[in-house]
């Protein structure tokens, strides 16, 4: 799989979509602030570098997949949930960047200007979280080498 910027599928989330997302957003936030007011804001900012959506945007991609499949006459229960797999992964993989981004800002804000900061930090979670991706991809990438039908150099 690549990954690639695609804005088709905006046009087809809708109101009650978005609503649960801003829901789950606003519920973890909510938690964090708590934690943050209970056990000091280095182990709340810990808990927003957890996908404030991803618990909708899970649930809603599991709905959509299994709908999609309804249409077609098939039961989509297992696709549902093998979209909501890859969709947890690629959250995985973006949180382990989101770490590196909070670990950068954390260390470094307090002693170099905010400007330089955040756009460095910024970079870091982007090259962190596009290598956990190639990395991911890297055994299967290994597997389809070495499957190829060698050639015979004596029959060309």
């Amino acid at each position: 799989m690549r990954v690639k910027f695609d804005v088709s599928d905006l046009g087809l989330t809708t109101w009650p979509d978005h609503a649960t997302r801003f829901l789950f957003g606003g519920c973890i936030t909510v938690v964090a602030g708590l934690v943050a007011s209970q056990f000091g804001p280095v182990m709340g900012g810990l808990l927003l570098a957890f996908p404030a959506i991803f618990p909708a945007s899970a649930t809603l991609i599991e709905k959509d997949e299994i709908e999609k499949k309804e249409k077609q006459g098939l039961n989509g229960t297992v696709r549902g949930r093998q979209a909501a797999a890859l969709d947890a992964a690629g959250s995985a993989m973006g949180s382990v960047g989101l770490f590196v981004f909070a670990l950068l800002v954390w260390k470094f804000a307090t002693q170099t200007h905010t400007w330089i900061v955040l756009p460095g930090a910024m970079i870091a979670w982007l090259v962190v979280a596009v290598l956990t991706w190639e990395i991911r991809q890297l055994p299967r990438a290994l597997m389809r080498k070495s499957h190829r039908p060698e050639i015979d150099p004596g029959s060309i």
